[in-house]
């Protein structure tokens, strides 16, 4: 059991687990989890680590919906930082402790601040990584909110 599935079996939360069968050769880890699932890429979110610069905090979470891309402009204006840059992966790794493809927004070495794009809060249930490739945890955004102290903010890419 990874620490994300701890986190929402201790928070007495409704969610559901989904395994599949991880490609190695998967060129987009999300996408991958939305297509063998038979989901709709826009309720399965990803989860990214973005560096700011200027601002006062250094590492902050992103999720925004697997067809999309981020809007770090959005991210570092959110933060009042002079920019937001993708984390590298092995820093990824190693403030989350979880592996790149597999990182969740539940159960993180380190808490950081999260943003969650406004896109899931059209969504009944949203699906985010179970803390390991090919596992996808199914909750509402309100409780991954709730959980992750995390806020609302729209900074997918748009068009």
């Amino acid at each position: 059991m990874t620490p994300a599935v701890m986190v929402a079996k201790k928070a007495k939360i409704d969610f559901f687990l989904h395994e599949y069968s991880h490609d190695p050769t998967a060129v987009s880890y999300g996408m991958e989890a939305a297509e063998t699932l038979g989901l709709e890429a826009d309720r399965v979110y990803k989860t990214l680590l973005v560096q700011l610069s200027g601002s006062k905090e250094s590492l902050v979470v992103a999720l925004v919906p697997v067809n999309s891309q981020l809007n770090t402009k959005a991210v570092a204006n959110y933060f009042k930082a002079k920019k937001a840059v993708m984390a590298e992966p092995i820093i990824a790794e190693r403030t989350t402790g979880y592996l790149v493809g597999g990182i969740s927004p539940l159960g993180q070495k380190k808490v950081l601040p999260l943003l969650l794009d406004e896109s899931a809060m059209a969504c009944k249930s949203i699906f985010i990584s179970g803390g390991k490739r090919g596992l996808e945890i199914e909750l509402d955004p309100n409780d991954l909110l709730a959980l992750t102290r995390g806020k609302i903010a729209a900074i997918k890419k748009s068009g």
